[in-house]
């Protein structure tokens, strides 16, 4: 995580320099004085905004990035096995909790999604039925291994 967090400050500085290098380059302006907007004359010494907030912005994401990936390892207490040379695949994979490979209320939930958007599309009746069924597959699939062969 170490070197995630500094390729990310990395990029922060690179998108920090190329913002300042565009608003200067669109600050100096063309040396032929090419006519882009006939209303407003050649366009030397403006800022081209677009480009420098999109810049910025990309800077300032990365500086986030870099900032919670930087916290997140000081804060972990040791080196991750992903970040060991010698480790294991197994290593790093933890319990990530318990899947139903054989249930059906996700297909049901898929369906009831779709009937809402159809709905939206069609008509709000549709939308209707497809919330109700989207509320009754969500409460079947919560509840899922509290009757039956696989109760708790």
């Amino acid at each position: 995580m170490k070197s995630n967090a500094i390729l990310f400050w990395c990029l922060c500085a690179f998108f920090t320099v190329a913002a300042v290098m565009y608003s200067i380059w669109a600050l100096v302006g063309s040396t032929t004085g090419v006519v882009t907007d006939p209303n407003w004359g050649p366009n030397i010494g403006h800022i081209e905004w677009v480009g420098t907030l999109t810049l910025g912005l990309c800077a300032v994401m990365f500086a986030f990035l870099g900032y919670y990936v930087g916290k997140s390892y000081q804060s972990q207490g040791g080196e991750l096995p992903e970040d060991r040379l010698d480790a294991n695949i197994d290593d790093g994979d933890p319990e990530v909790g318990h899947f139903s490979p054989w249930s059906w209320w996700p297909v049901i939930l898929a369906g009831a999604a779709s009937l809402i958007v159809l709905g939206v599309a069609i008509g709000a009746w549709i939308a209707v039925i497809g919330v109700v069924t989207l509320l009754i597959a969500l409460v079947g699939w919560t509840y899922e291994y509290y009757r039956g062969y696989f109760a708790h």
